[in-house]
């Protein structure tokens, strides 16, 4: 047996204690723990341990005392605030900043990873990319090894943005994990598999959203992560918004709920007096007070969407999934443990008539989340707020309403607004100079007491998800939970169950037995992605064909089909701004359109509701009598020919929806219309076989048309002219097909428009 075997194997030595406390300690590979039958398990690599009244404890700062933030006896609160007194100001600086994403190849740290980790006492790293559940884990580990090692011993409270979800052409219900999603027999995946969150939201299912807390938390603690950088929250009332996917509808009390129940399961360890554990999963909800009203649906990761306006005067309706939802947990952690603002300068809303960015705004942070809601958790800055801008359509920083200041200056606002922690840096310096900015504003103990009020709110969700005690994870048990069949199978049929019937046209599906199918093959232009860079053109089938012939007969023509299987994706374009040209050096504010051909802005504001920026020469953002016409026209072109081809012929449509569209293009052509938010074409191809009956619902209005786009409030939900199809059935929030027919349930009764 080699040593590695020996050491997963280690025998496990029991040691006789007074109290009648039971004490095993076992050597694995790499890390120690200490098992007590009346404590908790401690998990170490370095630091020395301390026995006191029969009980084990970790002697983190090497001093041979038990201080009170060493003592898991005492409660978190007790324990945060001895240790952020502890604390220098250099230590305390590092904690208040969140790193950048980090992608996870090998086990090693890499030499960056170190320094901010030693230099900048950074304590919170954002996860991003995981080579594999065993890796990750490993990483983990030497990350935590390290943190041990330095003074005071503080862990890493490691992070991730959501990760579960399929990138909607993975061609197996099972995964497997090799990156091509290749069918696997045994059911195992990198990790399980759910739809995006608007996905979520079109189950209507409060079961559905426990089961994937429940199951996810389970993933990231395997993987050694402890907080969730989310749910996002915020009310997509903006159509256009392009993160509408990643929201729980447009409507505040379904995102009220779904965000109720998605914290409670993340963050509760079962069994846990105080509803804290090792099994809990800090959740930081994301955005404060609401990012979904940013003018035009144009986004505040660029300086073209920094204003989030209220013409509806509905700034209220933002708040109800925090306020209503994720501040008033029903189990015993009560609320979110963290909070992230959105990028958004919420125009107007400041009685004081300051608009900057919400992360910089003390009415935001201080007035209406700390003293209105008495919220007393961690508050993170969204990425990158206080890094510099150049361009208002690249997205390099984003302080808006602080463009002009410097570093030190922006970072002061932040912890003047009573904002906790600056997500995406690195450095410390700049904060360090911001506390001597601090100082010579309002005196040195002023500033040690602002700053170790930070500290103590950042420490407490540290000690309370168990790390201190213990933050090591088997990479061996992440190989085997992580992806594991029957977390896969759950979030699989949270796919089934998000998929939505919209038409069903003469009873159209489902299409039994192995009939013919055509697919035809899609073009996709060379145009702009998510962050508006350049993409090549290329051509596609939705649906491979060793998929198709899994459930039909592959058909090379339309002739010999029985049917035609149509895949597209909802409209997409330049995200509101048209790149500068020769012909155009400046550029120029374009609509954001939800249709596939062209659009001309004839009812657009003729003057924008806010506007100003420190590098244009307008404040006025209107497009009115602009053009767009989106890069995937050639979607719509395929399903009309798709109908030409097959004559009278069932043609079934799949739309991939990021965000609402306008059907009127597509929908005349289409014998029946499945809406995917977010799934593998397993998923799809099951509903359209018949092997599961589709009960999704929609959870957004469709529009009639561009004219009630333009003409709807960004701060509104539920207030378009909802388009209408050939069978007379309205596409309107809830509104969903079986196979008898319009779905009417405790759903539909529940959140339905009245």
């Amino acid at each position: 047996m080699t040593t590695k075997h020996i050491l997963l194997a280690a025998a496990v030595l029991l040691t006789a204690a007074c109290g009648k406390n039971a004490i095993q300690i076992e050597s694995l590979e790499g890390y120690t723990l200490a098992h007590q039958s009346k404590g908790p398990t401690l998990g170490y690599v370095s630091a020395p341990t301390l026995e006191v009244d029969g009980y084990l404890f970790k002697d983190l700062n090497r001093d041979g005392a038990l201080n009170p933030y060493e003592d898991w006896r005492l409660k978190p609160e007790k324990r945060a605030e001895d240790l952020a007194k502890r604390m220098d100001i250099e230590q305390i600086c590092g904690l208040m900043i969140y790193s950048s994403g980090q992608t996870i190849d090998t086990p090693a740290l890499t030499e960056k990873q170190i320094q901010f980790l030693k230099e900048d006492h950074v304590r919170h790293v954002l996860v991003a990319g995981i080579a594999s559940p065993g890796t990750g884990a490993a990483w983990a580990n030497k990350v935590q090894a390290f943190c041990e090692s330095e003074p005071l011993g503080i862990p890493a409270n490691n992070s991730t943005d959501p990760r579960n979800y399929t990138n909607g052409k993975a061609n197996t219900s099972t995964y497997n994990h090799e990156p091509d999603g290749e069918f696997d027999p045994d059911g195992t995946s990198s990790i399980s598999r759910w739809p995006r969150e608007i996905g979520m939201a079109a189950t209507f299912d409060m079961d559905v959203i426990r089961s994937h807390g429940e199951i996810v938390s389970k993933e990231y603690r395997a993987l050694g992560l402890t907080t969730a950088l989310s749910p996002q929250i915020d009310i997509a009332g903006e159509p256009r918004w392009r993160r509408f996917y990643g929201t729980f509808s447009e409507d505040p009390y379904l995102s009220r709920d779904i965000a109720r129940e998605y914290c409670e399961a993340f963050q509760t360890t079962p069994g846990s007096k105080t509803g804290w554990g090792e099994e809990s999963v800090n959740c930081m909800v994301k955005h404060w007070p609401g990012g979904g009203a940013g003018e035009g649906g144009r986004d505040a990761h660029f300086g073209i969407g920094k204003y989030a306006v209220y013409p509806g005067g509905n700034f209220a309706l933002g708040l109800i999934p925090f306020e209503e939802g994720a501040f008033k947990l029903p189990g015993k952690t009560k609320m979110a443990s963290a909070v992230m603002p959105y990028y958004t300068i919420s125009y107007g809303q400041d009685p004081s008539g300051e608009n900057v960015g919400n992360g910089f705004s003390h009415y935001i942070i201080q007035e209406l989340l700390r003293d209105k809601n008495r919220y007393d958790g961690v508050v993170c800055t969204d990425w990158g707020i206080v890094k510099d801008y150049k361009k208002p359509y690249e997205h390099l920083g984003t302080p808006w309403g602080m463009e002009t200041a410097s570093a030190a200056e922006k970072r002061l606002k932040v912890f003047e607004a009573g904002v906790d922690q600056l997500g995406g840096v690195y450095d410390n310096g700049p904060s360090l100079e911001a506390y001597q900015l601090w100082i010579d504003k309002y005196g040195e103990e002023s500033a040690r007491e602002r700053f170790e009020t930070s500290a103590r709110r950042l420490l407490l969700n540290i000690f309370r998800v168990g790390l201190f005690e213990n933050p090591y994870v088997s990479p061996k048990k992440a190989d085997e939970l992580v992806g594991c069949k029957e977390f896969v199978a759950a979030g699989y049929q949270a796919q089934l169950k998000s998929v939505t019937l919209i038409k069903n046209h003469g009873k159209a599906l489902p299409i039994k037995g192995r009939l013919k199918v055509w697919e035809p093959l899609r073009h996709v232009p060379a145009g702009i992605n998510h962050w508006m860079k350049p993409v090549p053109e290329y051509d596609e089938y939705p649906f491979s064909h060793d998929l198709l012939s899994q459930y039909f007969e592959i058909a090379q023509t339309p002739e010999e089909a029985d049917f035609a299987l149509v895949s597209i994706k909802t409209p997409y374009g330049h995200w509101g701004y048209s790149m500068p040209t020769a012909e155009d050096p400046d550029g120029h504010y374009n609509p954001i359109s939800l249709q596939w051909g062209p659009y001309t802005a004839e009812f657009a504001r003729e003057v924008s509701l806010a506007g100003g920026d420190p590098v244009e020469a307008s404040a006025n953002r209107s497009y009115k009598g602009r053009t767009e016409t989106s890069s995937n026209e050639p979607d719509m072109e395929m399903v009309q020919e798709a109908r030409r081809a097959m004559g009278d012929k069932p043609v079934i449509l799949v739309v991939h929806v990021d965000r609402p569209f306008v059907p009127a293009e597509v929908e005349p052509f289409a014998d029946a219309i499945l809406l995917s938010f977010g799934v593998c074409n397993n998923a799809l191809l099951d509903v359209v076989s018949g092997r599961f009956e589709p009960c999704g619902l929609l959870p957004c209005q469709l529009p009639a048309d561009m004219r009630t786009v333009e003409e709807q409030f960004e701060d509104t939900p539920h207030d378009m002219r909802c388009y209408t199809d050939a069978d007379g059935n309205t596409y309107d929030f809830a509104f969903g097909l079986n196979w008898k027919g319009v779905i009417q349930d405790g759903r539909t009764r529940k959140y339905a428009k009245q």
